[in-house]
């Protein structure tokens, strides 16, 4: 069970996508998981066949638990020691190795590819019950995957669901959004509690910055356009790279560097709260990719659907409350992250440049960082470094 969030000590696993014997590959969606944040979708780290699957859906097990062991292709294992199943009320020891493993731990033979619909182990016992063929069934799940509903849809025992081919995304209750807003609670009063916050804050001229882009997007498409808190996001990645301890986590009393440049982004909720999962290598994105990025990023997270890394792997977040009017930000710091930075929105004021005085288009640019692992300095040339970016927006 991933950790996903600094605040999460359990979640519930709601539905296995892969099964025992399936081939998996590094950033596979293998399950989905139910948090106070949403419903998060479990990727794969490592390449191989799924061996054994150890807990089942619906318990609700600590973080760390064992979900399930992948055999690499690669290695050759030694036949592995019996693995406690956890389910959500009890533990129930597997058979001892001499023991006859029941139907459903065994792999398929070699012999037998699986060339059909992927079925979910509950689904699979259901059908079993049923005396039905469940590769034989059209699934309704994700990626076509038969759930139980098919299998009993196929038996008679339900009617067909409603046709609604274009039906949009489920959206978040107001109960989630509750949750959501606890979970928000306790890692922020963590984060005020154990981080030692210092606060700085510049002011950066959009001028050449929104006269690109306006020029840019006259090229484009609408549906290709894109927003200028791109260019602000891609601005904060390429400055982590001159100012690298604004990007990593503070752990174990040690600052440990961010293996890329991945920017939790806050977007807000329409159920209220925040969350802010991460788009990963901001730095090596070119400017349409990350807007689609974006796009898609927002799109999930409103309907409650995001995926383990995207909300585990951040290294830096950026929020930009520009939309509610807001024009300076001082964020809280998303633990063990170290940095935050904040942007308001862009107002006309009175600006002097090389002697002329004019009215140009101003975003408030603030850091909220951990003194631990930085300091004012550093923090300085860190902002100044998202400025200079910013006025050669043609270079990001």
């Amino acid at each position: 069970m991933p950790s996903l969030g600094a605040d999460m000590e359990a979640g519930t696993l709601v539905e296995w996508r892969v099964d025992i014997g399936a081939a998996v590959k590094r950033g596979d969606i293998v399950a989905a998981v139910e948090t106070e944040k949403g419903l998060i979708e479990v990727e794969i780290f490592e390449s191989g066949v799924v061996e054994a699957i150890l807990v089942q859906e619906g318990a609700k097990v600590p973080v760390g638990t064992v979900l399930a062991r992948i055999r690499s292709e690669t290695t050759t294992v030694l036949p592995p020691s019996p693995v406690p199943l956890v389910t959500e009320e009890r533990r129930v020891p597997s058979p001892p190795p001499t023991a006859e493993k029941p139907a459903a731990a065994r792999l398929p033979p070699p012999s037998a590819p699986r060339a059909r619909a992927q079925v979910s182990p509950r689904a699979r016992k259901r059908a079993e019950e049923l005396g039905l063929d469940p590769g034989t069934l059209s699934g309704t799940g994700e990626s076509g995957a038969v759930t139980v509903a098919d299998v009993e849809r196929a038996a008679g025992l339900v009617q067909p669901p409603p046709v609604a081919p274009h039906a949009p995304p489920p959206v978040p209750t107001a109960n989630q959004g509750a949750a959501i807003r606890r979970a928000i609670g306790a890692a922020m009063a963590r984060s005020k509690r154990e981080i030692p916050h210092y606060y700085l804050a510049t002011q950066i001229d959009m001028s050449r910055a929104l006269a690109w882009l306006a020029a840019e997007n006259l090229k484009r498409p609408v549906a290709s356009r894109l927003l200028y808190s791109v260019l602000l996001l891609r601005a904060v990645a390429l400055a982590v790279r001159q100012v690298p301890e604004m990007n990593g986590y503070w752990i174990d009393g040690a600052f440990q560097s961010g293996s890329g440049v991945h920017i939790g982004v806050g977007i807000s909720l329409r159920t209220g709260g925040l969350v802010a999962p991460a788009i990963h290598d901001v730095d090596t994105k070119n400017l349409d990719e990350l807007m689609q990025s974006l796009l898609d990023l927002v799109k999930r997270a409103r309907a409650g659907v995001m995926r383990s890394s995207e909300i585990a792997d951040a290294t830096i977040t950026v929020t930009n409350l520009g939309e509610q009017g807001v024009q300076t930000v001082f964020g809280v710091i998303y633990p063990p992250q170290v940095a935050l930075v904040g942007f308001g929105k862009i107002v006309e004021q009175p600006w002097a440049s090389q002697g002329m005085v004019g009215v140009h288009p101003v975003i408030n640019a603030t850091l909220s960082a951990d003194h631990r692992a930085s300091d004012g300095h550093r923090g300085g040339l860190f902002l100044a470094a998202i400025d200079r970016l910013v006025q050669e927006p043609d270079k990001l």
